[in-house]
């Protein structure tokens, strides 16, 4: 080997160590830089001619696309929990605990304890405003736990519009990092840098909805859903959310989140079970599910306080082939029902009424009733529809408000009336919880339901609060210390039996309220303290899921300043003998040159 070649190795060894120092500085000095990739340098031999040397051939950064794809899983799982769990940690602040002295539960036990007080000593003026107060304590509390529900309703509906807009944002730069990676006219430093960028862009979109990364030879990535939608490859999808307003706890319009690809198709996400993890996954479903339910259950609760205390039953008075009862005026909700037995078997129906006119028969109802929705202000008009509709059972108007149903081929075996009082009550029955302006509540089918919301505008009828006589009398007559209408409204408080038409998500337990007032109360508790410790422990496995698969990326990608600082004094001990080959070529080539 010629000096030349001595002195070409040399020297490609100092640049080669060189190079190598540079790569392990960077790597100390990003020692805690989010989303950094440790580096090294390819080392390789090179022959020329008779002589060999070594050179720096290309510069890598530490990558599994397996950990990372479960990486994308874990933060997007991960965000849904987090999300669900703050939500519904808040709520049960909301609520407290079962026994706290503003929890649903003990408030509902105050007031029938005051009930009870009243039907031993209805005289005292002490004992009945102990009613009205309970029961305001008691629809203050219902009130704001709506009132929390619905804020926070409105809050997963702010958030959804800052989670679109900042999804929007990192998918355009996402779009460019690609774009840039592709350009090979850059050094290997600056694609490595923009990896980084990359793999932190996908790691953030992936925190808001659930994704797939296909990661390419060339260093682009290319991302879809779970379900298969196509979010980014050449060009960047955009997410666009259309906000519905102010929410409320009645029917109304909610933000619609849609997706618009490259192409200008368009898709909606609201609803359709499209988005499987990831915070707006989340913020959706507490939007329109699971805080929508807790509504429902406030509102079955709000519902059952007013008809315990507000329903009249009357039972049929039997007439030749049937039955006759009095139907005068009935407010939107009330009802009659009905049975009869014919060839096909035993049939019972309640007809409900309502201003939208005739519509039925319906599905049955969670308590196994037929429903069929009719205008009952006019009996002979309705009589003739229900004659229409039950060919074997004759409806008439026997006298003005008086209801007549009697066989006609078939045999009526029963015929009840549910009814609600006008003013402060009537008999064994008080508006004391009423709707707003003390409109007395009935249940009405009109539009969305009475029932809908009704947990944030029930309060104590305010006639009863300006007189509390009421709770034992409907008029003079009736001595103050009767116990009559109290004890029917305890017993009617304890006895009546409510079933909800509606059913909370199969992913919140599939929990339908049933029984009387403080079982409906129970249940709520008892299903709302589920659906939170079902968050937190989902949260917490999540939680130790990502933490795991990151502490194997921090041992897969992070730099560990003890290996650095040994690998760099290999590289300067290199970089000392290929110097020192080099002065004593020089040295040579002097003696040579002195010869």
């Amino acid at each position: 080997m010629g000096l030349s070649s001595t002195l070409s190795n040399a020297l490609g060894g100092m640049n080669a160590s060189q190079r190598g120092i540079d790569v392990v500085s960077r790597n100390i000095a990003n020692k805690g830089t989010p989303g950094y990739h440790r580096q090294s340098m390819v080392i390789e031999e090179t022959a020329y001619g008779t002589s060999a040397q070594v050179r720096a051939s290309t510069l890598t950064r530490a990558f599994s696309e397996a950990l990372e794809k479960q990486h994308l899983v874990a933060v997007s799982q991960t965000s849904y929990h987090a999300t669900r769990a703050s939500f519904l940690d808040r709520l049960q602040m909301h609520m407290g605990q079962p026994g706290d002295a503003n929890s649903l539960d003990t408030l509902y036990a105050g007031f029938e304890n005051a009930l009870q007080a009243l039907a031993t000593n209805p005289n005292d003026v002490t004992t009945r405003a102990g009613v009205i107060n309970a029961a305001q304590h008691l629809v203050e509390q219902l009130n704001t736990l709506t009132g929390a529900v619905q804020e926070m309703r409105q809050e997963a509906e702010s958030q959804i519009a800052n989670s679109v807009s900042e999804l929007n944002r990192e998918l355009t730069q996402l779009a460019d990092v690609n774009v840039r990676i592709l350009d090979q006219s850059q050094d290997q430093q600056a694609r490595l840098s923009l990896m980084d960028e990359r793999d932190r862009l996908v790691a953030s979109i992936s925190e808001k909805i659930d994704v797939k990364a296909s990661y390419r030879a060339d260093g682009s990535v290319a991302l879809m859903t779970d379900t298969g939608i196509g979010i980014l490859d050449v060009e960047a999808s955009q997410f666009n959310f259309r906000s519905g307003g102010a929410l409320n706890s009645g029917a109304g319009a909610v933000g619609q989140l849609t997706l618009r690809t490259p192409s200008g198709f368009e898709i909606d996400l609201t609803g359709k079970g499209l988005l499987g993890s990831g915070r707006l996954a989340a913020l959706l479903e507490l939007r329109d599910t699971t805080l929508p339910n807790m509504q429902d259950q406030l509102d079955e609760i709000a519902a059952g306080l007013a008809q315990a205390m507000n329903t009249v039953t009357t039972d049929g008075e039997a007439v030749p082939g049937g039955f006759a009862v009095d139907l005068d005026d009935p407010a939107p909700g009330n009802s009659f029902t009905f049975s009869y037995t014919d060839g096909t078997g035993t049939h019972s129906y309640r007809v409900v009424h309502s201003s939208e006119g005739t519509a039925g028969p319906l599905p049955p109802n969670a308590a196994g009733e037929t429903i069929v929705r009719m205008d009952l202000s006019d009996l002979d008009a309705a009589a003739g529809a229900l004659n229409a509709l039950f060919p074997g059972v004759d409806f008439s108007q026997a006298s003005a408000g008086r209801l007549q149903v009697v066989g006609a081929g078939a045999t009526v075996t029963g015929l009840t009336a549910t009814t609600t009082p006008k003013g402060t009550g009537a008999g064994g029955a008080v508006n004391l919880f009423v709707d707003t302006h003390n409109t007395p509540f009935s249940n009405g089918l009109d539009g969305g339901g009475q029932k809908q919301g009704f947990a944030g505008r029930i309060s104590v009828n305010t006639a009863l609060i300006a007189n509390n006589e009421g709770l034992v009398r409907d008029d003079a007559s009736v001595s103050l210390g009767d116990a009559t209408r109290p004890n029917q409204l305890l017993a009617s408080l304890k006895g009546m039996v409510f079933v909800s038409d509606k059913i909370t998500a199969v992913s919140d337990g599939g929990v339908r309220l049933k029984g009387r007032v403080t079982e409906l109360i129970g249940q709520m508790i008892n299903h709302q303290g589920n659906v939170v410790a079902k968050a937190q422990s989902q949260h917490a496995a999540a939680g130790y899921t990502l933490q795991s698969i990151t502490t194997r990326m921090s041992a897969e990608y992070g730099v560990n300043v003890d290996e650095e600082m040994a690998r760099l004094m290999q590289l300067q001990n290199a970089y000392a003998a290929s110097a020192r080959v080099v002065s004593t070529v020089q040295e040579l080539i002097d003696s040579l040159l002195r010869m």
